[in-house]
């Protein structure tokens, strides 16, 4: 039975755009996808680092959670993965964002993701997506961080030639 999962993208480290272009490619051989714009966004962590490539996919898949998070790791070390610090300069970050509806937590992986609510280069892609996102029984559009975003968009097109 198929999900509807949402994938959060991140790279500022080598062709940033040209990896996170061969990510969702590699994420569609695991099924229908969506992508959102692709924006760039200031570093979370340390400052002394390059801005950041942000886009969200929506993944259709088949997929188990925690099969999916297997070859999400893979995807990361095939394009070269390298995470220097804590927060710091990455070749490819995928974080699986939702999975359905469900909640998970145990020692590998957390969903919805930590971090989603605070993020506003998780928010604003995901919104892309589905404009009336929910989590938690809340609508994310509301949410008010988005009130002052800190990402541009850099390409609103088809920028992952799926």
């Amino acid at each position: 039975m198929s999900v509807i999962t949402y994938i959060g993208l991140g790279s500022n480290l080598g062709d940033s755009r040209q990896i996170l272009t061969e990510a969702v490619q590699k994420l569609a051989s695991l099924g229908q996808v969506k992508v959102s714009k692709l924006y760039q966004s200031p570093p979370m962590g340390p400052q002394d680092q390059p801005h950041y490539l942000n886009a969200v996919v929506q993944l259709e898949t088949d997929l188990a959670p925690l099969t999916l998070l297997d070859k999400l790791q893979c995807f990361e070390q095939e394009s070269g993965r390298v995470r220097l610090r804590h927060w710091g300069e990455r070749t490819l970050d995928l974080d699986l964002l939702l999975y359905g509806q469900d909640k998970i937590q145990n020692e590998r992986l957390t969903v919805p993701h930590v971090g989603v609510m605070q993020r506003d280069f998780v928010l604003i892609p995901l919104l892309d997506l589905d404009p009336l996102l929910q989590l938690n029984g809340q609508l994310l559009k509301d949410l008010p961080i988005l009130q002052l975003p800190t990402l541009d968009v850099l390409d609103a097109g088809n920028w992952a030639d799926i």
